[in-house]
């Protein structure tokens, strides 16, 4: 199978929605707020399944929703203080941070890892330390 634009998402499409919302949101004066049917006409996305997207992000703190004619959606804090995993975690749930790859219903540990871990610890950590450290501020604008 050929690698490309096809090929499986390493995020599901809410978490991948959320992200290039939260992008395009950081590249804008965050002094106004979008409503979420503009969102949706500008990033191409169905606008019933970003508005719940959004609504999430909002529950969850990295948004904050106004209703009203002046109301939308915009980032509650500056892009550089919004981490990754902020905006992948009220989707992904668990599977944001991965366990053993051979068994994934056990934490990924030194004492008693499976034959995998010597080479899965890595890229476990490298993956996590992306989401933790990278902010909304590192993909503003890639929407």
């Amino acid at each position: 199978m050929a690698i490309g634009y096809a090929s499986p998402m390493i995020f599901s499409a809410s978490t991948t929605h959320a992200l290039r919302a939260v992008a395009w949101l950081a590249e804008r004066d965050g002094s106004k707020a979008v409503m979420a049917r503009e969102l949706a006409r500008t990033l191409k996305l169905p606008a019933d399944y970003l508005t719940k997207v959004l609504g999430t992000l909002a529950r969850t703190g990295v948004l904050t929703a106004t209703r009203g004619v002046k109301g939308g959606y915009k980032l509650a804090r500056s892009p550089n203080a919004i981490s990754l995993i902020e905006v992948v975690e009220p989707f992904e749930g668990k599977r944001a941070r991965p366990g053993c790859l051979l068994h994934p219903d056990r934490p990924c540990r030194d004492s008693g890892a499976c034959s995998a871990h010597a080479s899965w610890a890595k890229v476990k950590r490298t993956y996590l330390e992306f989401l933790e450290k990278r902010t909304v501020a590192d993909i503003r604008g890639g929407a």
